[in-house]
């Protein structure tokens, strides 16, 4: 900036600024332009992905401010990259990535194996809990949550970061076969919470054998059965699922027809039928998308028993069960896998 009156004069900096707030954007654009023009296309869902294919091979990028991890099928092709990156950027390349935010990356003949026991211990530390001890469900049996009504108000900006941490710990993802089907289980219960009288949605989705995403969350809107509360779970599962097929597609795998498992034999005679009943016309327009789905045959229905339902929101993924029982359905998890996928 030019001083009118001093106009052969500079400003001395006393504290050095480490960037603007339009640099990450900037840079994102400079980065996407560069490889845009080096054969690479973005994601359909994600921006932040680049891909680019040779043949029956391809190299995937992900961008993460000015973090970039990305691998290949081909050895080859990290070199590619690696250089194609030094000769417009002044970059360091890390290696194997063992460490990348919070989580620990273990890359063994047997397999990527992913933990975050590292950023478990921050937390504990950060708020003094690392004498505490251990249980074997994260949730005690008898516990009823409700509305406190004379409670002592907590640190609103503590209690979200105490939240923000335990949500950031569920992102540990298992490894990804390439043999693989996409399949969902949708659960529910009815009118469990006991303020507001609403459902609990439960979803666990599935590659293959492996459980790569999972959900627990009360309804929107007061289900006024079991049957609508479990189609506004199927419908919640729905949407997550397709989600999930779309990004996959960016990776090469494409899936036809995508299985949907759920307990409630009204809830999937709802979904199947397109034809309007009495008992489900008040029902909001958006949980009805599923039925379109099911129509044009990309999602198929699937009824399993009560015993075998593994997005059980009560028993699994509220854990508010025995440790017996808790480890019981996770083995269940594993062990029925091997007899639905094909």
């Amino acid at each position: 900036f030019i001083d009118a009156d001093h106009p052969s004069h500079v400003y001395k900096l006393k504290k050095a600024l480490y960037g603007l707030k339009q640099a990450p954007r900037a840079w994102y654009d400079e980065l996407s332009k560069f490889l845009l023009h080096n054969h690479f296309f973005k994601g359909i869902i994600d921006p932040t992905l680049f891909i680019r294919r040779f043949q029956d091979d391809i190299l995937v990028v992900q961008v993460y401010v000015d973090d970039i991890i990305f691998g290949s099928t081909h050895p080859r092709y990290i070199q590619l990259f690696s250089d194609l990156m030094k000769s417009r950027f002044e970059m360091s390349m890390m290696g194997e990535m063992t460490f990348f935010l919070g989580l620990q990356v273990n890359i063994s003949p047997c397999g990527i194996f992913i933990n975050q026991s590292k950023y478990v211990l921050e937390i504990l530390n950060k708020y003094g809990m690392e004498s505490c001890d251990p249980v074997g469900t994260p949730m005690e049996i008898k516990d009823k949550l409700d509305l406190d009504q004379n409670g002592t108000p907590v640190d609103a900006t503590k209690y979200r970061s105490m939240i923000g941490a335990l949500m950031y710990l569920t992102s540990s993802r298992p490894d990804i076969d390439f043999g693989f089907e996409l399949t969902e289980f949708s659960d529910a219960d009815y009118a469990r919470c006991k303020d507001t009288f609403k459902s609990t949605s439960g979803g666990a989705q599935f590659l293959g054998e492996k459980l790569v995403s999972w959900s627990s969350k009360k309804q929107d809107c007061t289900a006024l059965s079991t049957a609508e509360a479990e189609y506004v779970s199927l419908s919640a599962c729905c949407a997550q699922i397709l989600w999930m097929r779309t990004r996959l597609t960016n990776y090469g795998f494409h899936f036809n027809k995508i299985l949907i498992y759920c307990d409630s034999k009204s809830a999937i005679a709802i979904s199947c039928n397109p034809v309007q009943h009495s008992r489900t016309k008040h029902i909001a327009v958006r949980y009805h998308f599923l039925k379109e789905h099911v129509e044009k045959g990309t999602i198929e229905l699937y009824f399993v028993k009560t015993d075998y339902q593994l997005a059980d929101t009560q028993k699994l993924f509220q854990q508010i069960v025995s440790t017996i029982w808790f480890v019981a359905l996770v083995c269940v998890v594993y062990l029925l896998r091997s007899l639905i996928v094909w």
